[in-house]
């Protein structure tokens, strides 16, 4: 497995690119609310990419028919924005936003409350958001990528909820999905060595309740088995000498 290290000129355009897509999304969060669409979300991401000069990488990609990915509730990943599925009070709804600027990505994504939530939605996306901050805590040149599932699973254990094995973060840069596939489940003191340069994304699926998932028949919604809500947060991080930079989290 060959992971690219990025020169000083390739970090300044991922940190251009995760700009822009941290921006599109800040635009969505500040227009979400019950009786919204996702089809609505889809067009706002359309045009604040396009008003920044930006492409969403995510369109037609592999043939996905939308700018961006609405996963609400048992949701977990990929779900498709469509005119027929309006948000609700106690509805959480995970919103993935990634633009291309200039030949590089950036992705991030976050997990959003629609009016109060109950107890259960609230602690799932908490955990989430917790096990994101986790796995970026570990990030440094020197450590193993090991580390970053460990540190998330033993989060998510702790909490009473489970992380979702099938699917993980990706290296990023000139193509939205590079190597190193990132798993947020692992041992620590195992895996790639980490070096200064690289750059990937960390977005852990946490579930309410079993790690299983299923694809419906769209071909990219996935689901947890059991029905049990899900919660994602996601931001791409550079590794650095002394710890790693979040580039995606708006300054």
């Amino acid at each position: 497995m060959a992971v690219e290290i990025l020169s000083p000129r390739e970090q300044d355009k991922l940190r251009r690119a995760c700009l822009v897509a941290a921006q599109t999304l800040d635009c969505v969060r500040r227009k979400l609310a019950a009786g919204i669409s996702t089809a609505e979300v889809d067009r706002w991401v359309r045009e604040d990419t396009a008003a920044r000069g930006a492409r969403p990488s995510q369109l037609g990609y592999h043939g996905f028919p939308a700018a961006v990915c609405t996963s609400r509730n048992a949701v977990v990943c990929h779900g498709i924005p469509s005119s027929t599925e309006v948000l609700r009070d106690g509805d959480i709804v995970n919103v993935d936003v990634t633009s291309e600027l200039d030949g590089f990505h950036g992705d991030l994504s976050e997990t959003f409350a629609i009016g109060a939530l109950s107890p259960e939605a609230a602690h799932v996306v908490d955990v989430a958001k917790r096990c994101l901050d986790a796995g970026i805590a570990v990030v440094r040149d020197g450590a193993r990528l090991g580390d970053i599932g460990a540190a998330i699973e033993s989060l998510a254990r702790r909490e009473g909820c489970s992380v979702v094995r099938d699917f993980g973060g990706h290296g990023i840069g000139r193509r939205m999905h590079m190597d190193p596939h990132v798993s947020h489940t692992g041992v620590a003191n195992t895996g790639l060595r980490l070096r200064a340069g690289m750059a990937f994304t960390i977005e852990p699926m946490i579930n309410l309740g079993a790690p299983a998932v299923r694809v419906l028949s769209d071909r990219w919604t996935v689901v947890t088995e059991d029905g049990a809500l899900s919660a994602q947060f996601e931001h791409t991080v550079l590794v650095t000498r002394d710890g790693c930079e979040v580039l995606t989290r708006l300054r």
